[in-house]
């Protein structure tokens, strides 16, 4: 029984590193696809803010209400995401960030900045803050912000 529950693991393990390797690309489709102009403009504020002072500077962890705003939604903390759970969040995001509903495109927008602000935290860390490397899905929405910030320069 104890042998079964170690292939378990292991086969849960493999499966989080294949994700790794197929679910990335799917962030920078994502990003050319219908992308609402509030992530664009936010995607554009984090990308140029990387390029000219990078985050050597720590950045603030995300609030307690921040915290229970994305609890409200059933997303969990960053450091605690893989990038296909990132991929299904963000793609709810773009749904929600052209809904009819106000306070729905209101929270799309808010959830968003959150992840941005938990992104540079982590990346202000060194990535000292995952616990695990199997929760990257900070690299999902690095890609997310920077493919779109690319695609839509140049058009």
């Amino acid at each position: 029984m104890n042998n079964n529950e170690k292939t378990l693991d292991i086969s849960q393990v493999v499966a989080l590193q294949e994700d790794y390797g197929s679910e990335l690309p799917v962030s920078a489709m994502l990003a050319k696809s219908g992308v609402p102009f509030s992530h664009r403009r936010i995607a554009d504020n984090y990308v140029m803010i990387k390029r000219i002072y990078g985050f050597q500077i720590v950045q603030p962890r995300i609030t307690n209400s921040e915290r229970n705003l994305l609890f409200s939604y059933n997303f969990n903390t960053l450091e605690n995401t893989t990038i296909s759970q990132v991929n299904n969040e963000l793609a709810m995001l773009k749904q929600w960030a052209v809904s009819i509903e106000d306070n729905l495109r209101k929270d799309a927008d808010e959830l968003l900045q959150i992840r941005v602000k938990e992104l540079k935290f982590i990346l202000s860390n060194k990535y000292a803050v995952t616990s695990n490397e199997l929760y990257n899905g900070y690299k999902a929405i690095d890609v997310y912000l920077s493919e779109m910030t690319k695609f839509y320069s140049i058009n």
